[in-house]
């Protein structure tokens, strides 16, 4: 048994080698972004690329984006007109 510690390089460089014998590259690499704290600043980057957009434009796209989905009967109500509809009232 071999009580020295490695680099961690090295340990991590053995440790990908193993599981990609053992799972494959495919989801060896998977397995790893889980772990990845990513770059930037989410926030930032969200503002500056919906900077131009507004509200009703992006759940737009967002329920265009989304093949086969029905959006919730109160997700298509203006503001004000909740339960019957105003021609009801």
């Amino acid at each position: 048994m071999n009580l020295a510690m490695k680099p961690l390089s090295e340990v991590t460089k053995r440790a990908v080698d193993v599981l990609s014998k053992e799972i494959g590259i495919a989801d060896t690499v998977r397995f790893l972004n889980q772990f990845s704290t990513g770059y930037g600043n989410y926030t930032d980057g969200r503002e500056a690329l919906f900077a131009d957009l507004t509200l009703d434009e992006i759940l737009s796209a967002t329920r265009g984006a989304r093949p086969g989905h029905v959006p919730n009967k109160r997700l298509r109500q203006t503001p004000g007109k909740r339960g019957r509809s105003a021609a009801r009232r």
